[in-house]
């Protein structure tokens, strides 16, 4: 790689980390870093997309120039956007900025920009360069896009279990499987998420807060699916000064009447029937790049099989409970055959207190 690649190369993931500063703040919006140079290469000014509503890295970046930009580059890891949405299009910053270049990791996949954004900057004279530190970029907005493209947010299956594969004794009981570290490990693992699903069967059994204990204001969207609507009348979940709370129910099975127990403040969405993917693709259009599933076996399995998840997270605890009628975290897939099996990829493993935390995605 020549040393004019290698400077390309360090501005660029430079905006890369600049975009990793939204990390759990920016959704529904994808996220973004940008860099300027002046014409001679000199770092001038730098910005990141931090919440939606606020200024896109570009204009940040442009907002904060303390020089003329005039013939100078620009490094950004997603397409400049060319839409009026809650702030204005951001190619017309660049273009008034008067820069004469422009590096650009990847298209941005919302249909309202992809390409166009590109296009306008190219008509305005501005020398565009697209695909550099691309694979990085895919990875730090991989949620955002797998919504755009698939019209459902990205889902994380996350359960623990004892080291002979079981997540409550034959009577449900459970807490706990996992040491103190792990759980409060869970709880800054929300903060990436912008919602949280369980199943009625969870609310009932557990009663949780599902929040990440004040470690994202505001907390993850907490979302209970429901064949019945037999849910308690009092829940932690009912209190949404906590947190926001979701009810979606399958109105092919459940008893409306039910619907009295639930508290004013919980929105409620009925759906057509039990397919889990119904539930993604409401969650994807309130917004929410990427949702964490944190329920029972059924839902679990039943989201598996919708290719509603793309990573797992399991919690081993070196504990045995041992019983053949101890709970499993999935059901029956019902396989036949060895080629059937669903395998898993790019599994990282690491130690937590003395539970083994393993991380693996699935390939759909």
């Amino acid at each position: 790689m020549s040393e004019k690649n290698v400077s390309h190369t360090k501005w660029m993931k430079r905006a890369i980390y600049l975009a990793s500063l939204g990390k759990n703040t920016t959704s529904p919006n994808p996220r973004v870093g940008a860099v300027i140079l002046d014409k001679k290469g000199n770092l001038i000014s730098e910005g990141f997309h931090y919440k939606a509503g606020m200024p896109h890295a570009e204009a940040m970046a442009i907002n904060n120039l303390k020089k003329d930009a005039k013939g100078g580059t620009m490094y950004v890891n997603l397409e400049p956007c060319c839409h009026q949405g809650k702030t204005p299009p951001c190619v017309d910053k660049v273009i008034s900025s008067g820069l004469k270049k422009i590096y650009i990791s990847m298209e941005d996949p919302d249909k309202r920009v992809c390409g166009k954004g590109i296009k306008i900057l190219k008509e305005a004279g501005i020398q565009v360069h697209l695909g550099l530190c691309k694979k990085e970029s895919l990875k730090l907005n991989e949620a955002f896009i797998h919504r755009n493209i698939t019209k459902k947010s990205f889902g994380v299956l996350k359960w623990a279990m004892s080291i002979d594969g079981r997540i409550a004794l034959k009577n449900g009981k459970s807490k706990w499987i996992t040491c103190e570290e792990s759980r409060a490990l869970v709880h800054s693992f929300r903060a990436e998420f912008d919602a949280i699903i369980i199943g009625g069967n969870t609310l009932r059994k557990d009663n949780p807060l599902l929040t990440t204990r004040g470690l994202k204001k505001p907390e993850p969207l907490r979302v209970v699916f429901t064949k019945s609507l037999d849910l308690p009348s009092k829940s932690n979940l009912w209190d949404c000064s906590k947190a926001k709370t979701l009810v979606i129910y399958d109105s092919s099975s459940a008893n409306e009447s039910y619907l009295s127990r639930i508290p004013k403040c919980v929105e409620i969405e009925k759906v057509s029937s039990d397919n889990p993917e119904l539930i993604s693709k409401i969650l994807a259009k309130k917004g929410c790049n990427k949702v964490l599933w944190e329920c029972g076996p059924g839902l679990a399995t039943a989201a598996i099989q919708s290719n509603c998840i793309q990573e797992l997270i399991t919690f081993i605890a070196p504990k045995i409970f041992g019983g053949e009628n101890s709970m499993n975290p999935l059901s029956d897939f019902e396989f036949k055959e060895m080629h059937e099996i669903i395998k898993l990829n790019d599994s990282q493993l690491s130690l937590i207190g003395n539970d083994i935390c393993v991380k693996s995605l699935f390939k759909n």
